[in-house]
């Protein structure tokens, strides 16, 4: 396979030419063209895939990546250009006719019915009988044989929102794989993982290359690239400009295609001075409405010139402490006391006094709680702080101080395209993290509370966004950092906190902390010494 691929040289150097013509290919893109007015997202797209192999497409946000998979899914149909799967030229105008021809896609937030067992989700709409039971029966049975086949044990009879994340991907796979999938696209399905759920779900590709089935994997995780895919291919404003086969290339040389200049994907900045506690959690509890602790008397402190940063598996009550800490919830119990002011279930505080505060919140979920997608990215911009007196001297809005704002923090922290008129909702997932990120940090905050900070960005933008975040330690601020990616929380983090169950099972520095170490504690694997360990470290980190 090592001559599959050639590049040729282009304006970038580099451009991705068609295997030979020996190999059978699962799937060829040949000259995909598609813009959106004025954006070609998709220019004169080339990427042949061989059978039975996993490949990864890498490239930053707004690269075409996602543009490309949804024109192979359906979702799009190309303005020019010709797709061949398995040497057939199809047109693929819907999802359905992506299915028809063997194309199955797990997204990177599942489409499933939390409150639907897990049969039922998978049956949805690819019902073999009229009679819901002689399905469940037909469709038991196939389920069963791909669950032993390719390790997808899932119980059927489960109610889908409780599982667990990791079960969850595997109930889309098992999806796909049910509606006769041969090819499977997979985007960004490690984000919500833990790295034991990771190593699972690798082991469950392998098994289903082996049975010859082609994987498609975008991710922007470029270890992962070099631990399972076969080839891989790389995006860039739009175009193709490289394959690799994985085995003759490195973590550096994709990151440097991908950007177009060497990215440094380390930086273990030690903070240069650390002041006093400028946010101190007591024994703090939050309540669900059925009175379960999602929060449970927690107590920790992050000081002035420290960044603290929180691992865990999403939904271990880390979404509810930045909640209470930015005012969106309420505490049911404890105090937590943020540059002198104290909060408590009788004293509580809004979003709008955190601002007075000079507390800056960027949230876990951008679209939920970050953005308003319908509004211009010059309205986004200054989502929360329109009341202040430069936007708002009057009755009115300055549009023209709006617009200049915009512009001047575009090219400040590199969003593209530096358009303030363009709709927050058209801005890739990494141009809408800087937006939100170039909002708050222009505040000159005392505070930070930032939730998954890079998720779903490409590695240029997270080398931006982790200097962004080390600079705003520099000036002073506190800042309490939430994420699943354990090589940020390493990178980034002073001290480490790890959360599982509401509850805090390791506090320590984070030259005391390695991955493999973090990763039992976050699946609460652990020894029980540990997570004494762990109590105590919390209670020292309280007195310091």
């Amino acid at each position: 396979m090592s001559d599959m691929i050639s590049d040729t040289a282009t304006q970038d150097g580099l451009a991705g030419e068609s295997p030979t013509n020996h190999l059978a290919l699962a799937i060829e893109l040949k000259n995909i063209n598609k813009s959106f007015g004025a954006v070609r997202a998709n220019k004169n797209v080339n990427l042949p895939v061989v059978a039975g192999t996993i490949h990864g497409i890498v490239g930053e946000n707004g690269a075409g990546k996602s543009t490309l998979m949804s024109i192979l899914y359906g979702f799009y149909e190309a303005d020019r250009g010709e797709v061949f799967i398995a040497g057939n030229k199809v047109r693929i105008d819907s999802s359905k006719a992506a299915i028809k021809a063997g194309i199955g896609m797990v997204h990177q937030h599942f489409m499933l019915v939390d409150t639907f067992t897990v049969l039922e989700n998978i049956m949805l709409g690819a019902e073999s009988s009229p009679l819901i039971s002689n399905s469940a029966i037909e469709a038991t049975s196939i389920l069963e044989h791909l669950a032993d086949n390719y390790g997808l044990h899932v119980r059927l009879s489960a109610i889908t929102g409780t599982l667990p994340v990791g079960e969850q991907q595997r109930v889309e796979i098992l999806k796909a794989l049910y509606r006769r999938a041969r090819i499977l696209i997979l985007d960004e399905p490690t984000g919500v993982l833990t790295p034991s759920e990771t190593d699972q779900l690798f082991e469950v590709l392998k098994a289903l290359k082996n049975e010859g089935v082609t994987i498609l994997l975008i991710t922007h995780k470029l270890r992962e690239i070099m631990a399972i895919t076969d080839c891989v291919s790389v995006m860039r404003h739009g175009e193709m400009i490289a394959h690799r086969k994985t085995s003759e290339t490195s973590k550096e040389e994709l990151a440097e295609l991908m950007v177009g200049r060497k990215v440094f994907d380390s930086l273990n900045r030690p903070a240069e001075k650390i002041g006093p506690a400028s946010v101190v959690v007591e024994n703090l509890t939050v309540l669900s409405s059925q009175n379960v602790p999602l929060v449970d008397n927690i107590s920790f402190q992050v000081r002035a010139g420290e960044i603290v940063g929180i691992a865990g598996v999403s939904g271990n009550g880390q979404s509810e402490l930045l909640d209470v800490l930015n005012g969106i919830r309420p505490v049911d119990q404890g105090r937590i006391v943020i540059n002198g002011r104290e909060i408590t279930p009788d004293h509580p505080f809004d979003p709008a006094e955190a601002r007075t505060l000079k507390i800056a919140h960027v949230p876990e979920d951008r679209h939920r709680m970050g953005l308003v997608t319908k509004f211009d990215a010059r309205e986004s911009i200054i989502l929360g702080y329109q009341r202040l007196t430069r936007y708002n001297p009057g009755m009115l809005l300055d549009q023209q101080v709006v617009n200049d704002e915009c512009n001047r923090l575009m090219a400040l922290f590199d969003v593209r395209p530096h358009q303030p008129e363009i709709k927050s909702a058209n801005m890739s997932g990494g141009n809408q993290q800087k937006l939100i990120l170039a909002r708050e940090i222009d505040k000159a905050p005392t505070e930070l509370f930032v939730g998954q900070p890079t998720r779903g960005v490409d590695i240029g933008a997270i080398e931006f966004i982790h200097e962004q975040l080390l600079d705003l330690r520099d000036t002073g601020c506190a800042i309490l950092m939430v994420s699943v990616e354990l090589d940020e929380i390493m990178q980034l983090s002073d001290r480490i906190i790890v959360m599982f169950e509401g509850r805090i099972v390791a506090d320590m520095a984070r030259e005391e902390a390695d991955i493999k170490t973090l990763g039992l504690m976050m699946a609460n694997a652990h020894d029980t010494t540990d997570a004494d360990h762990g109590a105590q470290a919390t209670s020292s980190a309280g007195e310091s």
